[in-house]
């Protein structure tokens, strides 16, 4: 999910442009604002932690860019490509690293897990968003 951050600051572009690049397929994205209560079910495991109030404010502030992204290790690589949490420590050449400046901004959430994954799509998107088609370059990406 491409957070408020970044939405409010023209990367959204740039962002999805560099997951394409990869070779990752998008198969859903929307720009939405998140509801309170999706807010805190997105991020239920930070539920006991004293920044969740102040993680549900600011991801609801303004509108956010979830999508689902598919491809060969999709989660490991979207990691990668995000770099560290916080942007300080995020290198170079990760869309945190370039973009992100504040541990409480850091452009980009990704899910952890499958499990994480399917929670969170389920979340911002129906079954009938989810698209299945072929990229034309996916017979050059993968052996």
């Amino acid at each position: 999910m491409i957070k408020p951050d970044a939405v409010q600051r023209g990367l959204v572009g740039k962002i999805v442009q560099r997951f394409e690049a990869k070779g990752l397929k998008i198969v859903a994205m929307k720009m939405r604002t998140l509801p309170q209560d999706v807010a805190r079910e997105h991020y239920v495991e930070h539920a006991e932690k004293p920044f969740f109030g102040d993680l549900v404010g600011f991801i609801t502030s303004g509108p956010a860019v979830p999508m689902v992204v598919e491809g060969k290790d999709a989660i490991s690589e979207v990691r990668k490509m995000n770099g560290a949490t916080n942007p300080t420590k995020a290198q170079p050449g990760t869309i945190r690293g370039d973009f992100g400046l504040d541990m409480g901004r850091n452009v980009i959430h990704g899910s952890d897990s499958p499990e994480s994954a399917n929670r969170e799509i389920a979340l911002h998107f129906s079954e009938a968003e989810l698209l299945s088609y072929t990229r034309i370059d996916e017979a050059w990406l993968y052996e």
